[in-house]
Order: structure tokens, then sequence, then C-alpha cells
């Protein structure tokens, strides 16, 4: 039975690994298409691998060592004399040390992506260039949908509504290709938000308005989920990120307007 065991440990370390291995061609990796959308997210995806990696060394090692001891008291004689060890200083050094420099060594190479994430001094184009992006929309989450408000074409987006306003539900319009903020709040409950294929996740806490920036590189739509549970519609509170062109997001500015402020007598502005 102890033979039994120890190779059951030795053969789940490579059965793990080899459905990591194969995991991406299974579509089993990463949201969407398995690769990131935004300059942000494919450095958060190089961490996530480097951690992967670190912790596969670890795991199939400890496995192998797991699976040795197992074989070796499995067909250890009965008339051979066991070892006994009462400790090894050297060993308590080595698995302290080594484990406070691999979290070390973690926490110095992220500085650079927790900076272009939370500072916003620190954000970069796709291009490496530092800049400070205007804030798009407010993102309004409530039970159970989200609500955005848009400042009119031409302005900024001011910290209390304005006449000219725009507003939609459940629809989050961004121009790609260049970093964009957006400033988050709730009405009631903790709710987050969460594109995943951007690698974006961030908190909303009552009565506090929190700037989240980020770009999309492609023109397309993008999922966008509460991933914080807030009651008993959570489930449903779905949304997306339609990024566009510069040149689309502001056509589908003035759409949104002409209709918003339709009158029933003009005819409203029709998109390119």
């Amino acid at each position: 039975m102890g033979k039994l065991w120890s190779l059951f440990f030795v053969f789940s370390a490579v059965i793990a690994v080899a459905l990591c291995w194969f995991a991406p061609d299974w579509n089993w990796w990463f949201p969407g298409d398995g690769k990131a959308h935004s300059t942000l997210g494919g450095k958060i995806d190089d961490l996530f691998h480097l951690i992967l990696i670190i912790v596969a060394v670890t795991f199939i090692g400890t496995q192998a060592a797991l699976g040795y001891v197992l074989w070796r008291g499995a067909t250890i004689k009965p008339e051979e004399k066991a070892l006994f060890s009462h400790g090894s200083h050297s060993l308590e050094v080595i698995w302290t040390i080594v484990p406070s420099a691999v979290l070390l060594f973690i926490a110095l190479y992220q500085l650079d992506v927790w900076a272009q994430f939370r500072i916003k001094g620190a954000i970069r184009d796709s291009h490496g260039k530092m800049v400070r992006p205007e804030p798009v929309a407010e993102l309004t989450a409530r039970q159970f949908e989200w609500r955005i408000r848009y400042p009119a074409k031409g302005k900024p987006l001011q910290p209390k509504p304005q006449p000219d306003d725009i507003y939609s539900v459940n629809e989050l319009h961004i121009p790609s290709g260049r970093p964009v903020e957006v400033t988050l709040r709730t009405d009631d409950v903790q709710h987050a938000i969460f594109i995943p294929e951007l690698r974006i996740k961030q908190d909303a806490v009552a009565s506090l308005k929190i700037p989240v920036w980020f770009d999309a590189l492609d023109n397309r739509d993008y999922e966008m989920l509460c991933a914080e549970l807030c009651g008993w519609g959570h489930y449903k509170m779905k949304a997306k990120v339609v990024a566009r062109s510069d040149e689309d997001f502001d056509a589908w500015k003035e759409q949104a307007s002409a209709e918003q402020f339709d009158d029933g007598f003009r005819k409203p502005v029709e998109a390119k």
C-alpha cells in the first residue's frame, strides 16, 4: 500500500504539470482568447507566469520528496534500522531563508506593475510613454446594474452631473488604443468592476470615488462583471465595455446625446 501512495504523489505532480502545459490549447487558461488586450494586462500575465513557475517547481520538488519518503518506508527491510534525527539547524535555516528570498524577489519584481496599476503618475501607454488620462466617464454600481455618466462631446467630466451629460446603462463606451480613466462609485453596497480580458479589477466602496485607469488595445466589446457578492441579483450584474476609435467614440456621443435630448420633433443624428 505504501508503494501505491508513493506512486500516487509522484504521478499527481506529473499529471498536474501536463494539464497546465496543455491548458492554453484547451482554452482552460486565461479568459477569452487567452491573451490580455491591454498594456498593463500583458505585464500582469508575465507576473502570473513567473509565480506559476516558482510554485510549480516547489510543488514538483515537494511531491518528489514525499514520494521518495513513502517508497523508502514501504521497501525498508524489517531488520534494517531506521534513521532517526532530532532536527537539523541547517535545514531550518535553508527553508526559512529560501522562501523569504523568493517572496522578497516577487515583492520587488512586481513594484513596476503595481505602480502602473495604482499610481496615477506611473501610467504608461502601449509605447511606454508616461500619460495622464482625463476621466471619460463616471461608473456607478448599484443593485444590480451599472449606470454610466459621460460628459458632453468636447467637455471634461465634472464631479457633479451637468445638464448636458450623457447616460448609458450596462454599456461602458471608451476610446481604444490609449489609456482612459473612469471614476468608480457605488450607490449602495460594495461592488467590484472586473474586466477579465483587460485584467482590470477594482472594488467600489460606498462614499468613495475611486479612479480606475486602463486601455483597450482593440476595437471590440469586452465583458464587464461584478466580482463582489452584492446580493441575490449579483449573478446577473453583467455589462460590456465598448472600445472604439476616437472618431467612432465621438460619433457615438453625438448619437447618444441626440437620442437622449430628442424632443419628438427633431430627427436624432444617425451614427456614422
